[in-house]
């Protein structure tokens, strides 16, 4: 069990560096590798000198140990040079975002293409010297000057740079403090998402920077690591994408908290990983550009969602969620996309997002409801429902997994007429226009890092005629 954490009051991004070495003991944990908070310090100072003295002023930053990632991520910024998070270590997309970049900062060999420059954190960091103490000054940060772009995790077309300024990022770790961090006092942090995203990059990596709490280097990448690491002095940073995978029945020990975020999580995935793991997960509702907006622990699938205490909410004409946040802009509103209803001024409902909202022949037609009605039926799991142009003409198609029932009717009746059943139930709640036109049965929905489906690839699974 990990017990490296010598209580410490939250300390700010800006004076974080500052710190004293005798607050923390240890900072991050591979394997049975520690890493203490003086070797922390010595490693940001050592590679932000050597980043100093470089001419590029663009540093990508693409780790998978979240240690490297850390040290890295303090160092450039303290070598005054910009810094940009791709949002995933695929050569396609990197290259794809090399326009955004001079320097890619990495922790293991990438196969990407010779035009993009590379420099291995690594051995920068093996060729450093022993640094004194004295020597290692780290002046406050000015955190409403320093910038990071991030990327949304866009299901189809190209990622969206989105950027912010490290005081907004501050804002929320104090918020996430505030909220839960007398009930994970000296807990170690396991995370099954990535930190090259902001849930993961604030979750997993800043807030236990800044609140003196230890971490795992790598991620729990299968169910069967998240049930076997969990006990109470762990917090688990997860996704729906993980955490719907918890199919065992096999019991665990109790994680001291559980957080979810970057998608929808369903009520009995949420049920059953509380069976599993002894907690009931903490949902997160937010995005890359707005933060984080509010949270829930779902007791029954309409319990309403609490806004984040310095986050105001209301909604405008079309009942559409905006917000006065410190974790976009605390002086202007922020409209989104997302249809909700406000229940009371501190909690609301969401209803889906209107950006969902396609027409056919003229027609409002709401795919998160298409979605909504088909798994309400006794024979499938999850759909995914998206608009398809085939032969100049726009209709509906959706991407289904099966239930157990479900895979016995589509066996015993055959696909024609399972299709035919699905369309006859839709009937009830659907108009004709919006009815789904094909279907096609899968294993599992693909999902990126983050949890979003990736559109592209359901479009792919409808490329021939049948």
């Amino acid at each position: 069990m990990h017990t490296a954490i010598t209580p410490s009051t939250l300390t700010s991004l800006s004076t974080l560096m500052q710190r004293p070495t005798h607050h923390l003991t240890h900072v991050a944990f591979n394997g049975t590798k520690q890493y203490s908070w003086p070797q922390f310090r010595a490693h940001v100072f050592s590679l932000s000198q050597q980043l100093a003295i470089i001419e590029q002023p663009r540093f990508a930053l693409c780790c998978h140990d979240s240690y490297l990632f850390a040290v890295a991520f303090m160092a450039v910024i303290y070598a005054k040079k910009q810094l940009i998070l791709p949002s995933n270590h695929q050569p396609a997309a990197l290259a794809e975002l090399n326009t955004h970049f001079d320097i890619l900062l990495h922790d293991e060999e990438l196969h990407i293409p010779s035009s993009v420059t590379t420099i291995n954190i690594g051995s920068l960091l093996n060729t450093q010297e022993q640094i004194s103490l004295s020597h290692m000054v780290f002046p406050p940060l000015a955190l409403a000057d320093t910038e990071l772009t991030l990327f949304t995790s866009g299901s189809s077309g190209i990622p969206k740079a989105i950027v912010k300024t490290l005081d907004l990022l501050d804002n929320e770790i104090a918020q996430l403090e505030a909220i839960w961090g007398t009930q994970l006092q000296q807990s170690h942090i396991c995370s099954t998402v990535s930190h090259q995203h902001i849930y993961g990059l604030l979750f997993r990596v800043l807030w236990p920077l800044c609140s003196g709490r230890s971490f795992d280097c790598f991620n729990l990448d299968y169910p069967e690591q998240v049930i076997a690491q969990a006990a109470p002095n762990k917090v688990l940073i997860s996704s729906p994408a993980l955490l719907k995978r918890l199919h065992t029945d096999v019991t665990s020990a109790s994680y001291n908290a559980i957080f979810s975020s970057g998608g929808p999580l369903a009520l009995a995935a949420a049920q059953h990983c509380q069976q599993l793991l002894g907690k009931l997960p903490f949902e997160v509702f937010g995005s890359t550009e707005t933060g984080g907006i509010g949270y829930r622990q779902q007791q029954q699938s309409t319990t309403p969602w609490q806004r984040f205490t310095v986050v105001n909410i209301a909604l405008n004409a079309e009942q559409c969620l905006k917000i006065c946040s410190p974790f976009v802009d605390p002086l202007h509103w922020y409209q989104t996309c997302d249809h909700c209803v406000l229940i009371d001024n501190d909690h609301f409902e969401l209803k889906g997002r209107t950006d969902r909202i396609i027409k056919i022949e003229e027609k409002r037609i709401s795919l998160t409801e298409i979605e909504q009605r088909l798994c309400q039926l006794p024979w499938i799991d999850e759909a995914a429902v998206f608009p398809l142009e085939q032969q100049q003409r726009l209709h509906i198609a959706a991407v289904i997994t099966l239930t157990t029932s479900g895979m016995e009717q589509l066996n015993q009746i055959g696909k024609g007429k399972f299709w035919l059943l699905l369309r006859q139930q839709l009937r009830q709640w659907i108009e004709p226009i919006a009815i789904p036109r094909r279907f096609r049965p899968i294993a599992e929905i693909p999902l990126n890092s983050q949890g979003k489906r990736l559109i592209r690839d359901l479009e792919h699974l409808f490329n021939d005629h049948n």
